[in-house]
């Protein structure tokens, strides 16, 4: 991968800053947010884009799949596809290559985090909270 700066610890980033973070260009980043599935950056006022870490490291990885290592759209795109799959057999889901990125599923799997977390709260006491907070979820969207 190419030698690209560190992400500062932030919550949210701009357009401006990915570009700078992942050494490309606004517009392409905005191309891809069309053809990758994965990269769903949250819209606000104006329709500003704000990216989070994990989607931030999702466009690296892009880029790296696309610049460095020389797959063509479709084939990264096969590539993050087969990534994730391994991933979901396998039992552990990651943020970075979670879609599409919202709100709800980041709330889901940073509970799966802490349930496989060593030590702190039991998993049974955790477990529960999560129970509670999808019920939560599923009042809300209605």
């Amino acid at each position: 991968m190419a030698n690209l700066p560190p992400i500062p610890a932030k919550r949210y980033f701009t357009i401006s800053e990915v570009a700078l973070l992942c050494d490309v260009k606004p517009h392409v980043l905005r191309y891809w947010e069309q053809e990758f599935v994965q990269l769903r950056p949250m819209k606000r006022r104006g329709n500003r884009r704000y990216y989070q870490h994990h989607e931030l490291l999702m466009v690296r990885r892009i880029r790296n799949l696309l610049y460095d290592e020389g797959f063509t759209i479709q084939g990264a795109r096969n590539q993050l596809r087969a990534h994730a799959g391994e991933e979901a057999t396998s039992g552990r889901v990651d943020a970075v290559e979670a879609a599409p990125a919202d709100a709800n599923l980041q709330t889901q799997l940073l509970l799966d985090q802490l349930l496989r977390q060593e030590g702190g709260a039991p998993a049974a006491s955790l477990e529960q909270v999560r129970h509670e907070l999808l019920q939560i979820r599923s009042l809300l969207a209605l």
